[in-house]
């Protein structure tokens, strides 16, 4: 059977509650035990052992569940600016699985319109993903663009505006505007935004530290931008 494997408690039930169809859940007995919607879904439930679920899912860390879906359908980039002031995160050469996970949680909570990756140098949505994420990408439009800079230049109109958090950002984040639409665009970890990204967002932001080391983690920049629009735009 083609499709996707999903592991752990959280992303398969996201998934049953999602967008795409969950065709064979596999658990151990304890693990049903303790997991009451399992009665609710309409997928095939089958209970086996520990080591079946761990060689399906390629992982330990299963927490004695694992699924067949269909594959990851990604959104159109394009069709994430046609929200009502959409709030967007735009990830420039972010590779580590996990990051991505935790940014997506973020962006989901946060009430996102969605999430854009660029086609090459960047993670895309894998089960390691979904279980960072802890089910999150199963709700969260996910989209890549063939080319980042091109995108964000495609991007620019009345009522988006395009943020780059840089460690030397122009403006702190908490002095730009964020009521508008806004497209929040952050780099790998120690490189950071490309320059030809850089060069196609409308302003620079940076987050103050005031401990010793020089970086925030990639996904809690994320967090502390997307919760930032969000205070904003509650206080309008």
């Amino acid at each position: 059977m083609s499709g996707d494997i999903l592991y752990g408690r959280q992303p398969v039930h996201e998934a049953t509650r999602g967008r795409r169809a969950v065709h064979e859940i596999l658990v151990t007995e304890k693990a049903k035990a303790s997991l009451p919607w399992l009665r609710d879904v309409a997928a095939q439930v089958r209970v086996t052992g520990a080591d079946e679920i761990g060689a399906l899912a390629g992982s330990s860390d299963h927490q004695g569940i694992a699924a067949r879906v269909d594959p990851f359908t990604y959104a159109d980039p394009d069709d994430l600016l046609d929200a009502d002031a959409p709030l967007i995160i735009a990830l420039d050469g972010v590779s580590d699985p996990r990051n991505l996970g935790a940014i997506v949680r973020s962006a989901e909570c946060a009430g996102a319109a969605g999430l854009v990756v660029p086609r090459h140098g960047s993670a895309i949505v894998t089960a390691v993903v979904a279980k960072a994420s802890a089910g999150a990408v199963e709700h969260l439009p996910i989209a890549v663009a063939a080319n980042m800079a091109d995108w964000l230049q495609r991007a620019k109109r009345p009522g988006i505006w395009s943020y780059a958090a840089a460690a030397d950002g122009e403006t702190g984040y908490t002095q730009a505007d964020y009521r508008d639409g806004c497209i929040f665009v952050l780099g790998a970890e120690g490189s950071g935004v490309r320059p030809r990204v850089m060069d196609a967002c409308d302003q620079t932001v940076s987050i103050p530290l005031a401990g010793t080391i020089s970086s925030l983690n990639v996904s809690v920049t994320a967090g502390v931008l997307l919760f930032e629009a969000v205070r904003q735009r509650s206080a309008v």
